[in-house]
């Protein structure tokens, strides 16, 4: 069974949506962890979708901002330069490519430094218009990025489509009135109103005023 939408324009997660950074992030993110004492599920519950700081700042809540903001500049610092392991999810560099000559934008928690390391180091190529973590206040869960997004693209909300993996990025995308599609095994759960296993479920086709967005 094909289900067929339509939208003006796509706006898309980098972390474990394009790519699969996984192995780095929980490595990376547990060893920040350990001297706190942290429970690791509840490490790796929180952390994904978010900035850093905002992942800190709920596990250790009592703690300074300042020393959330100056250890997530370190954290930023390592992931840009640790990646190995990063590899496209199936199906991003197909779904990129399809996208060219569509309105459509990377949105992510990452600063720009990273979004870079990890999508040269998958191989993908950067959308024109990249929502990074310097050009917003608030972070995912909080809708900002995808409303920036569209409005720097010129589409209304509802005529959006976005990829997301996280509780998250999939809380962002529907609290900015978008259609989401969850992307990967733990999506379903946060409630998506699509879902696919990964990118190569997808095929996008000229379609009306937009794009037909076909999930196989």
């Amino acid at each position: 069974m094909v289900t067929t939408l339509t939208a003006r324009a796509a706006l898309l997660d980098m972390d474990g949506t394009l790519v699969d950074s996984t192995a780095v992030v929980e490595r990376l993110w547990l060893e920040w962890a350990e001297p706190h004492g942290l429970d690791r599920d509840t490490v790796l519950a929180t952390v994904h979708g978010r900035q850093g700081w905002q992942s800190m700042s709920i596990l250790l809540p009592e703690r300074d901002h300042a020393i959330n903001l100056e250890e997530n500049r370190r954290m930023l610092a390592r992931e840009s330069a640790e990646t190995e392991g990063v590899v496209a999810i199936a199906g991003a560099a197909e779904l990129l490519h399809a996208l060219h000559g569509y309105p459509h934008a990377i949105v992510t928690s990452a600063d720009v430094a990273l979004m870079t390391a990890r999508m040269g180091a998958s191989e993908l190529s950067i959308p024109e218009l990249a929502i990074t973590a310097e050009r917003v206040t608030n972070s995912k869960p909080d809708p900002e990025g995808f409303l920036l997004a569209a409005s720097t693209l010129g589409i209304a909300p509802e005529d959006c489509v976005v990829f997301e993996d996280s509780g998250a990025g999939i809380r962002a995308g529907l609290d900015a009135g978008m259609t989401v599609i969850g992307v990967g095994p733990h999506a379903p759960a946060f409630g998506p109103a699509h879902h696919v296993d990964d990118l190569t479920q997808l095929v996008i086709a000229p379609g009306g005023e937009g794009f037909e967005i076909r999930i196989s």
